[in-house]
């Protein structure tokens, strides 16, 4: 059965005389018994004596019985075949053979058209071939499912009767099953050569689906009047699903002039030439035969080929409009002052461990990672990565946008082999995108506005996670600066100067990012706080670890400053000493207790110098109240902010130890009610 995947002519006779055999079971009498009986009771008419005619003569009886006379003419068929003796061709010798097969013929029915058909088997194109292939295939499926539902019932429990079940399975499966996204292979050793000599291609409007189109292909030079007399040989939705079915079912050879009708598509001559050289480097014919080895494991990618902007230009606009653009922002990611994204469409061609080949297309404006996404979470296995091409061809900018994508491609293969949990970030257009590197479960978050890129940096993480920034990504803000810098096990506190106001930045531990904005009253106002409330949750943090742990544990935080100061892009980093406390600089204590409430609310205890505050006796005025209080224990008459010092998180954490960007989120939100407060007895005292 395994031979007859490839050679289905020479494999169906004895797959039928073993269905036979089996369905005789126990009693079964093999052919030759019968061939001896015959010989001592002296039968000696050799025709019937002749193996293959007994093979026949027994297959024949039992799907007589069982009343399948297609599944018997397709016997018929594969006998003919099998023997190869044209019986149309009259010139040739007379022999025994020949006499044999036409005296089966005379009694099958056939008449001078059929043997005709059969006879030019070698001039079979894609339609004769398609319809030969639908009757072989169902049949192997048959007897596949024969054969395992024959050794279930008879109870077969050799492991290596089971093994070659499950080899055949997914041989067959490979071959045959049709799923979506992978080309069919039309095939399978029934005729020699189905390669045409002309093919046109064209697009065409969908009537099903107004304003979208498809691809058809034609045998034979035809303009765009002749197209609407003949029917195409195949239909697809898109134009590489189209080449690589014709690719890999021969129809497209090196020799293969194609006419092309583009349509509404950017197709140009040259890029179709490409596409299919492409193709041809990537899968090239014959494949070799897939071993039990890599059957009887899971698929997976051999070959990738990417495929960008397929038939898209895209600066079609600009080349309409004649304007020939010139700008120092040539990413293909990010191009020219409106940043647009020049990778529109990729169309994967995927040739797989079984010979399989999968062609998937992603468009629009998130394409590109999407894409990458997908394929970084397609199976591998352990030490082997796919290879993977990245090409171009459309009209504007092809070489720098397939230089751009492989880039990414094997940046991030790099990245996720390493096994470190990276995070990468990548700008395309106006969105940036942020893959998390989880082998198997790579997963894509897209976010619009910065802000929402902040907020999304800032979510807790458990675990410490290096972020890499493409080359390209936020080269206009600050925080790339603050990024790259990352480091585990340490608390990292980055802040730049502008024009009456700070920006402060803070990577835990973990490498999430806190930020914020706040008013500049000075230097030391900007950072001592900072400096003693992270000082408080390091101690709390060590007090929960084990003794034996706490000094290798405990974190470091360092400071640095984003210099120049002032309006403008940061261009440098410089480090710098943690703010030290001053006899000169008495600051009140102000700690904060929060706990679990009812229905997701929490509840907020303030201490400020030992004396407690609670919602329960102040309600709604708890900050105005602390305000006041802290007000009264200033020396000066600042109107500077009020700061939390110290945060416990005991109850809400349970037995974690929690991330410093938790202690800094509740922090944040504290410190916006109590200055808020702030405001309110300070509008009440003017």
């Amino acid at each position: 059965m395994f031979k007859g995947i490839d050679s289905p002519y020479k494999s169906l006779l004895k797959l039928l005389l073993t269905e036979t055999y089996a369905s005789e079971h126990p009693a079964v009498r093999c052919l030759s018994l019968d061939y001896k009986q015959a010989v001592f009771a002296n039968q000696l008419d050799l025709d019937e004596l002749d193996p293959y005619v007994m093979v026949y003569r027994r297959i024949e009886r039992y799907l007589l019985q069982r009343g399948e006379p297609a599944r018997l003419e397709l016997v018929r068929r594969s006998l003919y075949l099998k023997v190869n003796k044209k019986l149309s061709d009259q010139s040739r010798n007379q022999g025994w053979q020949r006499r044999l097969l036409q005296r089966l013929a005379d009694e099958w029915g056939w008449d001078e058209r059929q043997l005709a058909l059969l006879d030019s088997r070698s001039q079979w194109k894609v339609q004769q071939v398609a319809a030969e292939r639908r009757a072989l295939v169902a049949e192997l499926n048959h007897s596949y499912r024969f054969l395992s539902e024959f050794a279930r019932t008879q109870n077969a429990s050799s492991r290596a009767d089971q093994r070659d079940l499950n080899v055949l399975g997914r041989r067959l499966y490979a071959a045959f099953e049709r799923r979506a996204g992978k080309v069919e292979v039309i095939n399978p050793g029934i005729a020699p050569d189905l390669a045409e000599g002309t093919l046109t291609l064209v697009q065409a409007p969908n009537r099903r689906e107004p304003g979208s189109y498809h691809w058809e292909l034609y045998t034979g030079n035809l303009n765009t009047h002749d197209v609407e007399h003949f029917n195409p040989i195949k239909r697809c939705r898109e134009l590489l699903e189209l080449l690589a079915w014709a690719h890999r079912n021969g129809v497209i050879d090196s020799s293969t002039r194609l006419a092309l009708h583009p349509g509404v598509s950017d197709l140009t001559e040259y890029e179709l030439f490409n596409l299919v050289g492409c193709l041809q480097q990537s899968i090239p014919l014959p494949l070799p035969i897939v071993g039990e080895v890599r059957l009887l494991q899971p698929s997976v990618a051999d070959e990738v080929l990417l495929l960008v902007n397929v038939a898209v230009d895209p600066l079609r606009h600009h080349r309409d409009l004649n304007i020939l653009m010139t700008t120092e922002r040539t990413d293909a990611l990010s191009y020219a002052g409106v940043r647009e994204n020049l990778v529109l469409t990729l169309d994967q061609v995927t040739l797989n461990s079984w010979n399989e080949v999968l062609v998937q297309r992603y468009e629009g404006e998130h394409a590109l990672v999407r894409c990458l996404r997908d394929f970084l979470n397609s199976p591998v296995l352990r030490g082997h990565r796919p290879r993977v091409r990245v090409r171009c061809f459309c009209q504007s900018r092809a070489q720098a946008i397939s230089q751009r994508v492989e880039e990414i491609f094997d940046t991030v293969q790099l990245l996720l082999d390493q096994g470190l949990n990276h995070r990468y970030l990548l700008q395309v257009a106006r969105h940036t995108h942020v893959l998390e590197l989880l082998p198997g479960q790579v997963s894509l978050t897209t976010l619009g506005e910065h802000d929402a890129l902040l907020g999304h940096l800032g979510e807790e993480r458990s675990a410490y996670s290096p972020l890499y920034l493409d080359a390209n990504a936020l080269l206009d803000h600050d925080l790339r600066l603050v990024l790259e810098q990352g480091r585990p096990a340490c608390i990292q506190v980055f802040y730049r100067l502008q024009d009456g106001f700070a920006d402060l930045y803070v990577l835990d531990e973990y490498n999430a990012l806190w930020q914020q904005r706040l008013p500049l009253h000075d230097e030391a106002h900007l950072l001592l706080p900072l400096q003693r409330f992270l000082r408080s949750v390091v101690m709390r943090r060590d007090a929960r670890l084990p003794l034996d742990t706490q000094r290798a544990a405990s974190l470091d935080i360092h400071y640095a400053q984003l210099l120049p100061a002032g309006p403008g892009k940061a261009r440098s980093i410089e480090p710098c000493p943690a703010p030290v406390e001053g006899s000169a600089q008495p600051y009140y204590e102000v700690q904060a207790i929060i706990q679990d409430g009812v229905a997701g609310t929490a509840h907020v205890t303030l201490y400020c110098d030992q004396q407690e505050f609670s919602e329960l006796e102040h309600g709604d005025q708890l900050y105005a109240v602390v305000a006041r209080q802290i007000i009264g224990q200033r020396r000066g008459a600042g109107r500077y902010r009020c700061y939390i010092t110290d945060l416990d998180l005991s109850e809400l954490l349970d037995d974690r130890l929690g991330a410093t960007q938790v202690y800094l989120s509740y922090k944040r939100v504290l410190e916006q009610a109590l200055n808020e407060g702030l405001e309110q007895v300070l509008a009440e005292g003017a």
